[in-house]
């Protein structure tokens, strides 16, 4: 059975960059369903036993065709969230320092400019998905978006960073001013994380 991931902060640890409410309600209602609805399509496969979201992202193959959509969706987003709620935290934002930092200025120009292109990447996602930082297999950083719950994991890119674009993760507190929902992002980036994950750890 796939579990729901516990956050390493409490639902008001964020405020007030992201509100609590909002926290709570993506993390128990949006994060669990897809947790339940994956549980729910994997009943009696047997042979998928053992396989996290993220195997069932990157090899999609393995997974009956009948239920390979609800699979796709689903393990893809509790494989997204986990990676969005771990890669954010209290008292974090700031600047990336060490190789990633090195590796984002020297790809886009700087840490502004970059996060000038993030944002515009952003904000350019019809409806709902997600905003990518990923190393390709080369280890060059990419700036890519994904539509519903596909991810770089899908085309053998590592994720480093990644903005949830679907509404319900800023909703109450932003409304449709998503412009304003990245900015406040900033402020929780946990750039520790971040390191780690480019440097595949």
């Amino acid at each position: 059975m796939h579990t729901l991931i516990k956050l390493p902060y409490a639902y008001d640890a964020l405020e007030p960059h992201v509100d609590a409410k909002t926290v709570e309600i993506h993390h128990t209602k949006h994060h669990q369903s897809y947790v339940d609805k994956l549980n729910a399509a994997l009943e009696g496969q047997e042979n998928l036993r053992g396989f996290s979201s993220l195997d069932l992202v990157k090899s999609l193959e393995v997974v009956p065709e009948s239920i390979r959509t609800v699979v796709r969706n689903n393990a893809g987003g509790d494989a997204c969230h986990s990676m969005f709620f771990t890669g954010i935290g209290p008292n974090k934002g700031g600047v990336p320092h060490g190789q990633l930092a090195e590796a984002i200025n020297s790809t886009f120009g700087g840490f502004d400019a970059f996060k000038t292109q993030f944002t515009a990447a952003a904000m350019s996602v019809f409806g709902s998905g997600w905003a990518w930082l990923s190393a390709n297999a080369q280890g060059r950083l990419e700036i890519t978006t994904t539509p519903g719950h596909d991810s770089p994991w899908m085309v053998g890119n590592t994720p480093v960073l990644v903005f949830d674009v679907w509404e319900h993760s800023y909703y109450l507190k932003h409304q449709n001013r998503r412009a304003e929902a990245v900015a406040a992002f900033w402020n929780v980036v946990d750039w520790d994380v971040a390191a780690k994950r480019f440097k595949g750890e």
